[in-house]
């Protein structure tokens, strides 16, 4: 991610390679297969699938994909034994960096997610060595294009129980504890007003500024992460100019 605000990771996830939006793909389709074989193909009663589906909105993964994934997981044609693992490390300017795993192979993953951490001037850690420095928290963003009125905005959240309200330059964000999501979600919807992205997330409690060379090697280090179809997520600590 390319710094605090979920939206500028939004933006520059639209504007990735080809390699890494091939590979979102990939990961969410995955994602929302395993949601259904664990908790049905309805989001209204399966919040696992109902963020999986918000992320595919947000990256603009096709209907088609979509539906394949679903039928994929109702049919169980996919006997892979995945398993949930999260890493922790450090990147170039002492930027930490969390990463959530969903493998069918943990040692070839462990290999691969090493190399790429040295090959791009980070260091893969020991399990707990970043996490203290995250919280997982639910974030929602609106798009100024699509509603702008932020006074009406930040009543209709606060009332639904949101943590926290921040305007930028193009959007708004909502931050608020997980288990808010659906109120906070339902809240919007009943106004209709359409998020940019809507999902459960780790956010930093502080962040670190990166430029020059630093800004230069992460963006390289967290790209190549995302290119790797068993990193699902990769969360960090830093923060990096336009």
């Amino acid at each position: 991610m390319s710094g605090h605000s979920k939206w500028a990771n939004i933006k520059r996830r639209k504007g990735a390679n080809d390699a890494i939006r091939g590979a979102m793909t990939t990961k969410i389709s995955r994602e929302i297969t395993i949601a259904v074989k664990m908790g049905g193909s309805d989001p209204t009663g399966n919040m696992r699938l109902k963020l999986a589906l918000s992320k595919a909105k947000a990256n603009n993964v096709t209907k088609d994909n979509i539906n394949r994934a679903i039928q994929k997981g109702l049919g169980a044609s996919d006997t892979s034994n995945y398993e949930e693992i999260t890493y922790e490390g450090y990147g170039p300017g002492g930027a930490a960096l969390m990463l959530d795993i969903l493998t069918d192979n943990r040692n070839r993953t462990a290999a691969d997610v090493r190399h790429i951490f040295t090959k791009y001037g980070g260091n893969l850690g020991e399990t707990g060595c970043v996490g203290w420095m995250f919280k997982k928290k639910a974030v929602f963003v609106v798009d100024k294009e699509n509603f702008d009125d932020e006074d009406a905005l930040m009543e209709i959240a606060m009332d639904a129980g949101a943590e926290d309200f921040e305007s930028d330059e193009d959007i708004f964000e909502i931050t608020a504890a997980p288990e808010d999501f659906n109120a906070i979600e339902s809240a919007l919807a009943e106004k209709e007003i359409e998020t940019a992205s809507a999902e459960i997330t780790q956010v930093p409690d502080t962040t670190v500024k990166l430029s020059g060379d630093d800004a230069e090697k992460i963006q390289k280090l967290v790209d190549a992460l995302d290119e790797n179809d068993d990193v699902q997520n990769v969360y960090g600590n830093y923060e990096i100019e336009e």
